[in-house]
């Protein structure tokens, strides 16, 4: 990927001579963690202990680690997980890991500013079990349900969205200037927008229920905040309330002053952890997954004004849609007579730059219809 032109163009506009050498890059692109096992190679870009833990054992000896354990039909699961490995199978561990890249960290050069996007570096955005899907590279068989347990679907998407949340508010506080948040936390596009000296041209300043905020205020990225809410009002009500009160203070509090601002948002990080552990501890039985759709179709869509909210829904319709069908819940047939219908969803947010909020919410209105149908 770093050797791509694309990635040396960036690099170049950074002043970045090698960006395979970039701690910069190479902390998300590559793996720069200690105590890696004897074949690795930084050459290899991602590989397996950039997201299950250096191989290499606690101390740094090669023979210590969980690489030759890991496939030894005598050990443990927790055996390897004391030598090193990280427990991905466990919601809150993997989310963790997958944040680290595909949102941001405090550890050096884990943390995409304003100035790499501006520079070339696409958009982050994140979606644990979607993600979690697309890189998906064996498979969760009785064995391995027996070892580790499963986790997906539900339980997956919802407890990702929790700790995004609460991710994003732990980094504000210190890479904001007073309580300015670093440009990265914002939503692009509520500065981006196309404009126009021209009074015929129509303004495309939108007005979001669950913001208190003046027309002009740059835009918290809340995409997550939105998703996080929708599932909150089906499986922990009273927290999900909690969680509205908070992230409307939160929006509000951006336009005052520090002490405010970094108040509003650990009491909002604290009840997306609370949330994020409701979720761990819970289950979500059929009743609870087609309620969480139709909160996400229905319930929420006066709030997808904006295009990161609507690509985080989509996201989640589809996710939640097959897990109906992993828990036995749908069958597979009549779940994908719904795919045309979230197809034209994912097409009304494929172009941030076409994005129209009235044709989106159509096309969820149409698959929340035929979800209904399904129950």
């Amino acid at each position: 990927m770093l050797k791509a032109p694309r990635s040396q163009a960036i690099a170049a506009r950074l002043g970045i001579a090698d960006p395979t050498q970039s701690a910069e890059c190479i902390s998300c692109h590559g793996d720069p963690a200690p105590n890696h096992g004897p074949q690795w190679k930084q050459s290899d870009g991602v590989g397996c202990e950039a997201c299950h833990g250096g191989a290499g054992g606690r101390s740094g000896g090669a023979g210590e680690g969980w690489l030759a354990s890991h496939a030894t039909v005598s050990a443990s699961h927790a055996q390897n997980v004391a030598r090193g490995l990280w427990a991905v199978n466990s919601p809150p561990v993997r989310a963790s890991v997958c944040l680290d890249c595909h949102f941001g960290s405090s550890k050096p050069g884990q943390f995409v500013t304003h100035r790499i996007m501006a520079a070339g570096h696409p958009r982050v955005t994140f979606e644990l079990d979607l993600f979690t899907s697309l890189q998906s590279h064996h498979d969760e068989d009785a064995d391995y349900a027996e070892r580790k347990g499963i986790n997906g679907g539900v339980k997956l998407w919802a407890v990702g969205q929790a700790l995004s949340v609460k991710r994003a508010l732990m980094l504000y506080p210190p890479r904001a200037a007073g309580n300015f948040p670093e440009f990265y936390f914002y939503d692009c596009r509520s500065c981006h927008r196309a404009f126009s000296d021209d009074p015929g041209v129509p303004l495309v300043a939108r007005t979001n229920p669950a913001r208190p905020i003046a027309p002009g205020a740059p835009v918290w990225n809340d995409e997550s905040l939105l998703m996080l809410s929708a599932a909150a009002k089906v499986a922990a009500p009273a927290l999900g309330a909690r969680l509205d009160a908070r992230s409307r203070a939160f929006h509000a509090a951006l336009g005052g002053d520090r002490a405010s601002a970094m108040k509003a948002a650990s009491a909002l990080a604290s009840t997306a952890d609370e949330l994020a552990s409701a979720f761990e501890r819970g289950s979500f039985d059929r009743t609870q997954t087609f309620a969480m759709i139709e909160a996400v179709l229905v319930g929420g869509a006066n709030t997808y004004t904006d295009y990161q909210g609507g690509a985080q829904a989509v996201m989640a319709a589809d996710t939640l849609l097959n897990a109906l069908v992993a828990a036995g819940h749908v069958d597979r047939a009549s779940a994908m007579a719904v795919r045309p219908a979230l197809d034209r969803a994912y097409a009304a947010a494929r172009d941030a730059n076409r994005w129209q909020p009235g044709e989106f919410r159509a096309a969820l209105a149409s698959v929340a219809g035929q979800v209904r149908a399904l129950r």
